[in-house]
């Protein structure tokens, strides 16, 4: 093909699946399947070229006979590209592991446990492509088949996150996603040790969607997180999602310090006033306002060092550098098919 024919032809996005492996023995096969046709260049509904050149499968030593059909589908698909995990890590460090191994334009991350349709991930690219977007979550529209007290716990946790804590949008991580490939890999480059993955995308995208999924349901197993592993990985998102906690106490320092000047000065009116106050109440209340104010603004002060220590142990980056988004997968909009 002549250099005028290259720069002719319609332009293909290429499309890396990531899917951390725990408990696939009996559900990646048929995962995989469903995504074989993807692996033929296709169109999207919104009509853009794209194909999935590769399907990465991070193996998380799970329980079951997983290693076995990584390796089975690795020997009869060129497209698979095992990725071999020395211990079990977690979930959200195979995902980095298998960004980290990735060369697509695109990286989209699923679950092995058949909850996310391969068939959408075209529509997660036209919204990319429509909105401009660096990071693409999956928006379900209708409840995840987890329970009530699960997706409720869920919801408030995210919530909570997000008012409280400056955790972005937290209402919108999930595990399917799709990722500019430069941001996913920078994430995963520079993401610090127990850092929350959705949290540190967050640093880096400047532009972040959501794009509406149905959710199916989780093949032929439960989920293998207990109640008590969600409130570890809820809290996990707390102590990464920034230093807005640190600062919490910063902010209660100076209104302990505020409120114990105000009393210690209402006090000493009274006393001086003539005002039925017990012989050395005052004082002794005087010295514990003050000196729980200053307590607590000393601790804000030293929170404040701490969060700049913590920043630098999550690995989040001052800045980074990425092409020109008109030279990459964005720039190259809806051709005709």
């Amino acid at each position: 093909m002549s250099a005028d024919e290259l720069a002719a032809a319609p332009f293909v996005h290429r499309i890396s699946i990531v899917i951390p492996v725990y408990q696939g023995e009996r559900t990646l096969e048929a995962i995989m399947d469903e995504i074989a046709p993807l692996t033929e260049s296709f169109v999207t509904p919104g009509g853009h070229r794209a194909i999935v050149h590769e399907v990465v499968l991070a193996f998380d030593h799970g329980p079951d006979d997983s290693a076995r059909v990584i390796r089975t589908l690795a020997a009869e698909r060129s497209y698979v590209k095992a990725v071999w995990l020395s211990r079990n890590f977690g979930q959200h460090a195979a995902t980095l592991a298998g960004i980290a191994s990735s060369g697509g334009d695109w990286v989209v991350t699923l679950d092995e446990d058949g909850q996310h349709d391969p068939a959408a991930i075209g529509s997660l690219l036209d919204t990319a492509m429509s909105r401009r977007a660096d990071v693409v979550y999956a928006e379900p529209t209708n409840a995840p088949p987890h329970g009530y007290v699960r997706n409720t716990a869920s919801r408030a946790s995210k919530r909570i996150l997000e008012t409280v804590f400056g955790g972005g949008r937290a209402s919108n991580f999930n595990s399917f996603r799709l990722i500019l490939g430069e941001i996913g890999r920078s994430v995963a480059a520079y993401s610090g040790t127990g850092v929350y993955l959705d949290v540190a995308i967050s640093w880096v995208a400047s532009n972040i969607v959501t794009s509406p999924v149905e959710l199916r349901e989780e093949g032929d197993r439960r989920s293998g997180y207990s109640y008590r592993r969600l409130m570890a990985h809820f809290w996990r998102m707390i102590l990464t999602s920034g230093t807005r906690g640190l600062r919490l106490v910063t902010a209660l320092g100076a209104l302990f310090a505020v409120g114990g000047i105000i009393f210690a000065l209402w006090l000493t009116i009274m006393r001086f006033a003539g005002g039925n106050v017990p012989e050395g109440w005052t004082s002794q209340m005087v010295l514990t306002a003050l000196g729980t104010g200053a307590i607590l603004v000393a601790l804000g002060i030293i929170a404040e060092y701490i969060g700049v220590a913590v920043n630098m142990a999550l690995g989040k980056p001052a800045y980074l550098i990425v092409r020109d988004p008109s030279a990459g997968p964005l720039g190259h909009q809806r051709a005709d098919v």
